[in-house]
Formats: structure tokens, sequence, C-alpha cells
């Protein structure tokens, strides 16, 4: 971590024929109660309590090569979700720093374009989130996760491989970005013989577009995402809906409706030898989220109904912070943000069993950002 810091302080003090460098960055700390409670297909009922503390170090450098060209890199540990480690016996743990996100670009008034490892503000956006765990258990990261989880920022890191474009058009903005899930050979279609022969485009790629505008002083943003290959397990996920802003004096509000299906519905596809798959979901997730000033909440619900295998989900989730600011200047600044996190989770097969997986969290960050 400080042979990289002092990397990007020994480029920042470079000739002046080189680029601007920058370097930004927080080291935090978080302190978590976990308290667990479920109930399995034959109603047996568990209760789980677990505190921890962790931590995480982040790296932001950037450079400025002039005339609208730039290029910014986030490092931090991808070893664990989110970041944040936790100790082991006698902290013997490691913490690795690897290069997290990394793209350049170009932007100017009218337009912008970035390629790279960009990030996808999934946080403030759960359309990816629901189109990969519409089904807990469907998504790459396992059955733990739920739409509602915010898998794509915790557990993802919040970024994909891709490409992104930009431009102004009438009185709003349109942004269309290309992505790259995956490099590997997605399951074999059911065909006898089996075959894995799928052509040149054999892995996973995605396209998501938005358009955002505003209407008065609210701000509308519909957007959609379609699967343009299909995934490493064989779906085709699409999702489409939109994210309202709406001021309220010095406050603001949000609200975001997606739904998602899968075009790959009734296609059975080779996940082992002598096993296929069959897909056919259909999902949507609601989102209210809340600004004022140093408090910030949300609450998401999120319902799948899994016709093949005639299961139904229902997901709620509820997070709530409130941010301390100890010291705040042009340097930098020192906050602390107690938060709360619940979810509450459960399905039912169409035969009436039921399951249920609730998870509540209290946490405490204390975090520096210079």
């Amino acid at each position: 971590m400080f042979s990289l810091a002092a990397m990007f302080a020994a480029l920042s003090y470079a000739s002046p024929a080189s680029a601007e460098v920058t370097l930004n960055g927080e080291v935090g700390l978080r302190l978590r109660d976990d308290f667990g409670n479920t109930t399995s297909a034959a109603n047996v009922k568990a209760n789980t309590e677990d505190q921890y503390l962790q931590y995480r170090v982040r790296l932001k450098p950037s450079a400025d090569l002039g005339e609208g060209y730039f290029v910014k890199a986030l490092f931090q540990n991808e070893g664990v979700a989110g970041g944040w480690n936790s100790l082991s016996a006698n902290n013997t743990e490691q913490y690795q720093i690897e290069a997290s996100q990394f793209f350049f670009g170009h932007a100017d008034a009218s337009s912008h374009w970035v390629v790279g490892r960009i990030p996808l503000n999934s946080l403030d956006n759960p359309i990816l989130d629901l189109t990969l765990y519409a089904i807990p258990g469907t998504g790459p990261q396992g059955t733990k996760l739920y739409a509602v989880d915010t898998p794509i920022y915790t557990n993802h890191f919040d970024r994909l491989v891709g490409f992104n474009y930009g431009t102004k058009i009438g009185d709003g903005e349109l942004n269309a970005v290309v992505v790259n899930f995956d490099n590997v050979s997605t399951p074999t279609t059911a065909t006898s013989p089996a075959t894995t022969d799928h052509g040149l485009f054999n892995d996973g790629y995605g396209f998501t577009v938005n358009y955002k505008a505003n209407i008065g002083d609210v701000t509308f943003v519909p957007q959609g995402f379609v699967t343009l290959t299909h995934l490493a397990d064989g779906r085709a996920p699409y999702s489409f809906g939109t994210q309202a802003f709406i001021p309220a004096g010095k406050s603001k509000i949000s609200l975001s409706g997606f739904y998602t299906g899968d075009s790959n519905t009734g296609v059975q596809y080779v996940a082992a030898p002598n096993t296929t798959i069959k897909y056919d979901y259909s999902g949507y997730i609601f989102r209210v989220k809340g600004e004022s000033g140093p408090v910030l909440a949300w609450v998401d619900y999120n319902r799948t109904k899994d016709n093949a295998n005639t299961i139904t989900y229902n997901n709620t989730f509820v997070w709530a912070q409130y941010v301390f600011k100890v010291q705040e200047s042009n340097k930098g600044t020192f906050t602390l943000q107690p938060t709360i996190r619940y979810r509450a989770s459960g399905s039912k097969t169409d035969a009436g069993v039921s399951t249920t997986n609730d998870l509540f969290r209290t946490e405490l960050y204390a975090t520096v950002s210079f």
C-alpha cells in the first residue's frame, strides 16, 4: 500500500510535460453486529449473533491529460466483500490491494466516452442487482445474496469491463454502455447429441441505455438492460424501468422501479453431465429513498416468481444512516456513520412450503478521506 502511495506521489511531482496526477483515497474501520433469524422448509428455526471489526483502504489516483482526456483508477482489496477485511487470529490476516477500477476517456461540453473497468453507480441504481439476483442463487456470488443486498456494489465491487458513451439529445442526456460480463464458455444448449459450439461470441455481453431529462423540477431517468448473448449460467436476462429524482426543499427524494425477465425462457442448458437447467421467471424491485442533510435512508421491496421451480420470493430491505462530520477541510474529512440495515427475506412454494432468512445489522463506520 505504501509503495503504491509513494509511486503516485512521485508521479504527481513529475515534470511539467507530464500529466497532472493527483492521489485521493480513504481509510476506514467498521464495527458490525449481525443478528440472523432463519426458518427452514422443515420449520427448523435458527438464530445467529456475531460481532466483528473490519477495515478498508482505498486509493484513487487520477490524471488530467489535457484537452478533456483523463485517466482514473481505484485500488482496493477485492478478496472480501466491499473490500472490508476481518481480523484473523492475532491479526495474522493479509490485506492485498489490487486494481479494482481503471478507465480512461474524454469529456467535453456536449458528450463523453469512457472505456475500461468502469464504475456502475449501482448503490444508487438497483437495475443490475435485480438483473443478476432476481432469484437468490442464480447470481455469480451464490445463494446467500438477494437483489436487495446491493450485491453489484458490495460483492461485484461496482464495476464491469465496458465502454460508455453519453451525449446530449434535446433537453436531456443519453447514456449507452456495452459491458463484458465474462469470457468463459456458457452452458451447452441441451441437444442430442450435446454440443458446445456457439460460434464466435460465446461469452457474456450486455447493453444498457438510459435517458436523463427534466420535467419541471423532477428528473426522470428511464432505462433498460438487455443481454446481447447469454451469461455463464445460461440466462439471458433483460430489465427495464425508470428512476425519478424529486427535490423537496433542502431534501432529496428518489423513486426507482424495475422489472426483469429472461429471454431464454424454456430453453434447457447442460450444467453438468446428465443435468439440465431451465429458467422461467419474472420479478420486480421498488425503491423509495430519502436524503436530508446528514440523514439518508431507503426501503427496497423485491418480488420474483420462479415458474420453473414454482417458488415465489419476497424480500424487503431497509438502510438508514446518519453522518457526523468530526473534521472537514479542503485537505480531507473525518466522519462517523452509525448505520442500520435490515433484510426480511422469504420464499414460498406453490405447495405451501415456506422458508425465511432475515438479517439485522448495526454498524459504525469511522472514515478518513483525503
